[in-house]
């Protein structure tokens, strides 16, 4: 039988693990609505924190940037794809975020997956968080340098394994904001350490830049590195389709550094450049999120953030009180409550769907075995009523689920579990 017989049975063993995945075929409603294969729900899964994506502002920088500059870039930013939108996005991306300079990218997981090779290779020491999001992880592994893990957050174990490393050349790789827990990283420790040991640190601040910090400038300006403070040790990588609600991402940093990147990151080189009407739609995005606007947007969101840990907070309900269900730790937008087991998690997702919801259910290998979780990701879209109405959801079926027993460990049913780290 041919090898490629198989995939039919791993797709069936994914299966039976219910770590089977599936599309859905979604329209954007008014709100924090979408029509997902044909029923209009009320999405809690969406990275538009800011709630930008369907923002008229938005929508009217790509009329006018249309008949400047059309549909397509036409090809690689080394060749003729550069245009003078993204120009003048990078210029203000790096005074946005205090930093020398910018390079705008065409996606996010191209980006960090390119420029980690550009930055270390063979011979070299790279230190990766246990959790950090697969595009640094893929990074890590094409770049052939020697890749050691400490465990999340543990900035006692890295400040072992860099002050054991022989390496001449160092790089630490960390999420900002873990996608998955949302807590924050630790950013002036980790400069410290990177400062005391020659090493250079990229901050993957995906999820914090347009809602952490200053103005929403992110994490490098809430720690007070940006600007006259900046370091020479450090590289900043944003995405653009999450706060600032359209695509792709950037990297800034010391001139010398984004320079080298622009010499040889291949999926800068080699790629076909963002559309211009895209940078304009990201800078009429900027404009709004470093303005009174984007202040607004914040300033409701964190109210919705403490308006929902309090609602599944200790004592908040008794049937919350009764399930093995847990809160994680998180004041960002991400908020996950973790079920345990894979089918548990599928079946409150389902069941939450039932009810006009759509909150994923995220299993391994993107979560640990045994942590499958509901991912509630909220936005400045959302109203008060909505969280309300998500609140009483989760009551309604936490009523039906079995008491855990105290001691009683998270279930797990994932047949098989490779975790996606380095």
């Amino acid at each position: 039988m041919s090898w490629l017989n198989e995939f039919e049975e791993r797709l069936d063993r994914l299966d039976q693990g219910a770590l089977l995945r599936r599309r859905r075929v979604v329209q954007p409603l008014a709100g924090a609505r979408l029509q997902v294969d044909g029923c209009e729900l009320l999405a809690f899964c969406s990275n538009d924190y800011l709630g930008l994506a369907q923002d008229p502002v938005l929508a009217d920088a790509v009329r006018a940037a249309l008949p400047v500059f059309g549909v397509g870039s036409g090809a690689s930013p080394m060749v003729s794809g550069h245009s003078a939108a993204n120009a003048d996005l990078e210029a203000e991306l790096a005074d946005a975020v205090g930093l020398p300079r910018a390079l705008y990218f065409y996606a996010g997981f191209a980006t960090n997956a390119s420029i980690v090779p550009a930055l270390v290779t063979e011979g070299d020491a790279l230190f990766s968080d246990a959790l950090n999001h697969a595009c640094l992880i893929d990074g890590a592994r094409l770049s052939r340098a020697r890749i050691q893990r400490y465990g999340h957050g543990r900035l006692d174990e890295l400040a072992s394994l860099l002050a054991a490393s022989p390496a001449r050349r160092k790089l630490v790789i960390s999420d900002a904001v873990f996608s998955m827990d949302g807590d924050v990283v630790d950013v002036a420790g980790l400069h410290a350490l990177c400062e005391r040991h020659d090493a250079l640190l990229l901050l993957d601040d995906a999820h914090g830049f347009g809602v952490l910090g200053p103005q929403g400038r992110g994490v490098l300006a809430a720690a007070g590195l940006t600007g006259s403070a900046a370091s020479p040790r450090v590289l900043y990588m944003a995405t653009l389709g999450k706060a600032l609600g359209v695509s792709g991402a950037f990297v800034a940093g010391p001139a010398t550094l984004v320079e080298w990147l622009l010499q040889t990151t291949r999926s800068y080189t080699y790629a076909t450049a963002a559309p211009a009407l895209l940078a304009e739609a990201i800078r009429a995005g900027l404009r709004l999120v470093l303005g009174p606007d984007g202040e607004r947007r914040r300033r409701h969101l964190q109210g919705l953030i403490t308006q929902l840990r309090r609602g599944l907070g200790p004592g908040a309900h008794a049937a919350l009180t009764r399930s093995a269900w847990r809160l994680m730790p998180s004041e960002t937008a991400i908020q996950p409550l973790v079920i345990g087991g894979n089918q548990a998690a599928l079946s409150v997702m389902a069941a939450l769907r039932e009810r006009g919801l759509w909150v994923p259910a995220i299993r391994p290998p993107t979560v640990p075995a045994g942590t499958a979780r509901l991912r509630m990701a909220l936005s400045a879209a959302h109203t008060r009523e909505d969280v309300d109405r998500l609140l009483q959801a989760l009551y309604d079926i936490a009523s039906t689920v079995p008491a855990a027993s105290d001691g009683e460990a998270a279930p797990t049913d994932a047949a098989e579990f490779r975790p996606a780290a380095t």
